[in-house]
């Protein structure tokens, strides 16, 4: 047998597995309903006992796990070592035109773990430009090719979710969109996270190091993803990637930031006890830092064209300038805030995004691959590089 075939099926091994503690599980839940008399659909959830102080205990205590824990794939397919797990059509996960949510996984053996959150566009009442349907398995460039000599996450395990939601992985709302009464849009982001990610714990339930990693609207996903890959993974060390979606917004104007907030319904994110958080300059600086004060395991590198061109002109509608200026101060306040756990890695130009091509591209004289090195194998000097 060999070492790929000895993955495929050890996999395959840890999926019936799964899939049957979930089938107990899901049996045991309806026992208890009917014993109990109570009732409710999939978006609800039978309160358990507080897990013991954490970071993130405040969030969680908000509801933002409230989808862990329930939804299995109705599907598993392999192709290449890669398996493709799609979830049936209902009250979870979902795609915003209603077809099947889908994510991937690749076990090469390794004690390592990428969380990779694609991209894709936002879809708000003001904007609905983002991608529709999940496809199958994922693209091995980039970061994504995990055999390629110079990626620094080379031989790690993957877990890839994929993008359809247009609510950053956040999202919570169906919506009836031309009044028939009929929802016809679904942006369930929220419940394809949670599904995802009980899929990474399932089939790698304990990695010495986690890195999550997000490009564009999976970038700024990294944001809500953290405090969920925390909840699964308590022990391990979290460095975040965002490539992209740094998190600004219109300088001195809150309303975009809220405005995406009532639209997705993820208010639930924000913390009560830092109102702050809720960007009232227009920008997620104050809610990054708030985070990386509640969690000492998690490091962040920021990526950003010095004027990315879709944000700037597509979603935000700033002018450059305002772009680049607003991106520098919130790069700089964020690293001050965290001086050795957060940099920035910001090449000149005009663009939008970074690690699936990554050739050809510096920041301060230094490739992308060899500054993401320094920050997840210590090899080289990892300092903020800009042009």
């Amino acid at each position: 047998m060999t070492e790929h075939q000895g993955r495929k099926q050890q996999q395959s091994g840890r999926l019936r597995v799964y899939f049957v503690l979930a089938l107990i599980g899901v049996v045991i839940s309806a026992l208890a309903t009917t014993c109990s008399g109570g009732g409710g659909g999939n978006h609800s959830r039978k309160a358990a006992a507080p897990p013991p102080a954490q970071p993130f205990q405040e969030l969680y205590d908000q509801g933002i796990d409230r989808y862990l824990g329930i939804y299995t794939p109705m599907l598993s397919e392999e192709k290449d070592g890669v398996f493709t797990h799609t979830f049936g059509i209902g009250d979870g996960p979902l795609c915003i035109n209603g077809t099947p949510y889908s994510m991937a996984t690749l076990d090469s053996g390794s004690e390592d773990l990428m969380i990779f959150l694609q991209g894709g566009g936002l879809c708000w009442s003001e904007l609905c430009s983002c991608l529709q349907s999940a496809p199958s398995g994922f693209l091995p460039l980039g970061i994504l090719d995990t055999g390629r000599e110079d990626n620094p996450v080379r031989g790690f395990n993957v877990v890839y979710l994929d993008y359809c939601d247009g609510g950053v992985f956040a999202s919570d709302r169906d919506t009836d969109t031309d009044g028939d009464g009929i929802d016809d849009r679904f942006q369930r982001g929220l419940h394809n996270l949670s599904a995802g990610l009980d899929m990474a714990l399932a089939l790698f339930p304990a990695p010495r190091r986690v890195v999550l990693v997000g490009t564009s609207a999976g970038g700024l996903g990294t944001t809500f993803a953290l405090p969920l890959v925390r909840r699964q993974y308590p022990d391990a060390s979290i460095d975040v990637i965002n490539d992209s979606g740094v998190g600004l917004g219109r300088p001195g104007d809150p309303s975009l930031w809220q405005a995406w907030i009532d639209d997705w319904n993820i208010s639930a994110f924000f913390p009560e006890s830092c109102p702050d958080c809720l960007p009232p300059d227009g920008h997620l600086t104050q809610y990054h830092i708030w985070q990386m004060g509640e969690d000492p395991g998690v490091r962040r590198g920021m990526l950003s064209y010095t004027l990315d061109d879709v944000l700037a002109d597509t979603y935000l509608k700033i002018d450059r300038e305002t772009y680049h200026a607003a991106l520098l101060e919130e790069m700089q306040q964020l690293e001050e805030a965290n001086p050795e756990r957060s940099r920035h890695w910001i090449p000149d130009g005009e663009g939008h995004c970074f690690l699936h091509r990554t050739e050809h591209v510096t920041a301060g004289g230094v490739p992308l691959f060899e500054w993401l090195d320094a920050m997840l194998n210590g090899r080289g000097d990892w300092s903020s590089a800009t042009d």
